[in-house]
């Protein structure tokens, strides 16, 4: 097992709002670039699941694991404090960000790319001209309910995100489901092509779930809101039957 594959342990968590060991490591982040076309712009809920499917695309591709051209930048990333900034692009620029190394995730209306992690101040040029500002998104219509067959990332009813940050965090709820999953867990997952939902919770449900047991997302408040638990995810195991038997 490779090191981006072992969850951190509980009291050095990479999502806790207090200083960490993690603070004193060399601090990353994960780029994800959205696309959003002044004609044509993506639903909300479907740009936030998109982009939780990029960060496990990228956490699940060879390229990210063992001796894979990405697994150094994906170890040094989690080895600090996970971080990931979502900007946006339109037209040229988002032809350029595509010409960048990196995975495109496609939704129902949402495309969202997803790079190798970069430094702080590192960020390659074509991206770090772009905006993080102005991606409030809107669903056109109300979300239909979650799938509990599959893996659901509930966001805070609490908390007011631009789509940006929502995004982020959506994958930061992936990131702790994916962390939470045995090898053949994760193989399936992968193969059905991460199948989730992305929904807020009632408020009286989201009390439940934030003393349930299950994974947090605790935003360590660096951006746009004050520290607050902003995701949980649940039902990280339903990821359906191995489409093959695992090999022993």
């Amino acid at each position: 097992m490779s090191s981006q594959d072992i969850a951190p342990p509980p009291q050095d968590s990479p999502f806790r709002t207090e200083p960490i060991a993690r603070d004193e490591a060399p601090q990353f982040v994960l780029p994800l670039v959205v696309r959003i076309e002044r004609s044509d712009p993506p639903a909300r809920t479907d740009a936030l699941e998109t982009a939780a499917r990029a960060v496990l695309a990228i956490l699940s591709d060879p390229r990210s694991r063992d001796d894979g051209e990405w697994a150094e930048a994906i170890r040094d990333w989690q080895d600090a404090r996970i971080r990931k900034v979502v900007r946006r692009a339109r037209g040229a620029e988002w032809r350029r960000a595509e010409s960048l190394p990196g995975i495109t995730v496609t939704g129902k209306s949402a495309e969202v790319r997803v790079f190798p992690p970069v430094p702080l101040d590192g960020w390659p040029k074509d991206l770090a001209r772009l905006q993080v500002s102005g991606t409030d998104l809107d669903d056109p219509e109300e979300p239909t309910e979650a799938d509990t067959t599959a893996p659901v990332l509930w966001m805070s009813p609490e908390v007011t995100m631009t789509a940006g940050k929502a995004m982020a965090q959506a994958g930061h709820g992936a990131q702790l489901a994916w962390w939470e999953l045995s090898d053949e867990e994760r193989t399936a997952w992968r193969d059905a092509d991460f199948p989730l939902s992305v929904r807020t919770a009632a408020p009286a449900r989201w009390r439940e779930l934030t003393t349930s047991g299950l994974p947090v997302v605790r935003d360590a408040g660096f951006t746009e809101i004050a520290p607050s638990d902003t995701v949980v995810a649940e039902g990280h195991h339903r990821v359906g039957p191995l489409p093959h038997p695992p090999r022993t």
